[in-house]
């Protein structure tokens, strides 16, 4: 990124980025301990582990004010509104903190299966893709395919696993089951996980490579339920916005309130995309995910890893801030935590980080939240869309058309 994309004039026109930092939390919630996560602190204890985070472009936006952070001061004057939003929704997994900002709150909970999947779903997945499983328990990603890898090979037998969070992950090698079979044999899981076994995701884990050197792929693809009800994104497009999902996001909301679809994969070429997107966009919403935070690093507890993205997009930041100076939004916050200073290699039940900063945004603290629908409620008052759940944050956003 060299900042030389050519800025339009655009400050007439509503365009906002809203820029997920998968996994960052910033503090344990009231019931985290009901999950497990009774101290987990993303961000706080990551820095304090790595003696220190180089944060100075968002530490000049606030993020230094949300919660101590060793390397992070607190501004005086930040340049954003900042404050923290909790997860009202039941669970700590991505598909329920992206709805819930986006102003659905999900009432039930997402089935787990923190003992497996039993015979009601598994024998008719098996007899559907004409295959036993291998697996079928909760697991790492890449420690599963290394386990039973070799086994997969030899047999043909495709690797079905789970975690903490509500999702049924198929791996499989490219060169045993085509990545184009992966997808339809997770679209057959798909069709079968609905009523009480409706998990959150259905996930297509393909990976290459030799036994001790297995890599997974970047042809990963989430088959998601569609959200219960309309979301801000539907919201947008009915108004006639333009709403870009950069990444996962359109696998989240199943592509539902999308009018672009914008593949990526790793955080540089996320942020490349979002910015690029965002620079072309009219009237509308960027919406990326920047997801090695979670996936690379929090999920594998790499701490030094985890600081090092987070500085990375720290110093990418200020091509997007240059940006702004054409009209338009930048909205960080994440979805939920991923502490990877615990034992556990799970996602965290934690505060997410809000910042906001840009045309019409009146820089100052907006506390706690207690919903994350309160950015989408937001959102949708600042485009003159119906709300859905949560309440609008007074007096920090104005303008527009």
């Amino acid at each position: 990124m060299n900042g030389r994309i050519p800025v339009h004039k655009k400050s007439g026109l509503k365009r906002v980025c809203i820029m997920v930092m998968d996994g960052i939390g910033v503090g344990a919630l009231p019931d985290a301990r009901d999950y497990g996560d009774e101290g987990s602190c993303t961000l706080g204890n990551l820095a304090e582990a790595v003696d220190g985070l180089n944060l100075p472009h968002l530490g000049s936006l606030g993020l230094g004010n949300i919660i101590p952070i060793k390397g992070v001061l607190p501004r005086e004057c930040p340049l954003a509104a900042w404050g923290k939003m909790a997860m009202q929704a039941a669970g700590k997994d991505t598909t329920s903190g992206h709805w819930e900002m986006a102003g659905v709150i999900l009432k039930t909970p997402f089935p787990v299966y923190p003992h497996g999947f039993p015979p009601e779903v598994i024998e008719p997945f098996e007899a559907g893709i004409g295959r036993k499983v291998l697996g079928n328990k909760p697991a790492s990603g890449t420690e599963i395919i290394e386990e039973l890898g070799a086994e997969h090979m030899a047999t043909g037998r495709p690797i079905v696993y789970t975690s903490a969070d509500s999702v049924f992950q198929v791996a499989a090698h490219e060169e045993v089951i085509p990545v184009p079979e992966l997808y339809r044999i997770c679209e057959i899981a798909r069709q079968i996980l609905t009523g009480k076994h409706s998990v959150g995701r259905v996930i297509a884990r393909p990976f290459i490579g030799k036994p001790g050197h297995f890599q997974r792929t970047a042809r990963r693809h989430d088959f998601s339920l569609p959200p219960p009800r309309p979301t801000l994104l539907d919201r947008l497009t009915e108004a006639g916005y333009q709403v870009a999902a950069v990444g996962k996001v359109a696998d989240v909301f199943a592509g539902r309130g999308i009018t672009k679809a914008i593949p990526a994969a790793g955080n540089r070429e996320i942020i490349g995309k979002a910015l690029q997107a965002f620079q072309e966009l009219e009237k509308g919403v960027v919406f990326a995910t920047l997801v090695d935070f979670d996936t690379l690093y929090g999920h594998r507890n790499d701490i030094r890893g985890l600081a090092g993205a987070l500085e990375e997009f720290d110093e990418m930041l200020p091509d997007f801030l240059n940006q702004l100076k054409s009209g338009g939004v930048l909205v960080i916050t994440a979805d939920h935590g991923c502490d990877p200073t615990t034992p556990s290699t799970d996602h965290s039940r934690e505060y997410v980080p809000l910042l906001m900063t840009g045309t019409g945004v009146n820089p100052r603290a907006i506390g706690t939240r207690p919903t994350m629908a309160d950015l989408g409620a937001t959102l949708a008052e600042y485009f003159g869309v119906a709300p859905g759940d949560g309440k609008a944050i007074t007096g920090i956003l104005q303008g527009g058309e």
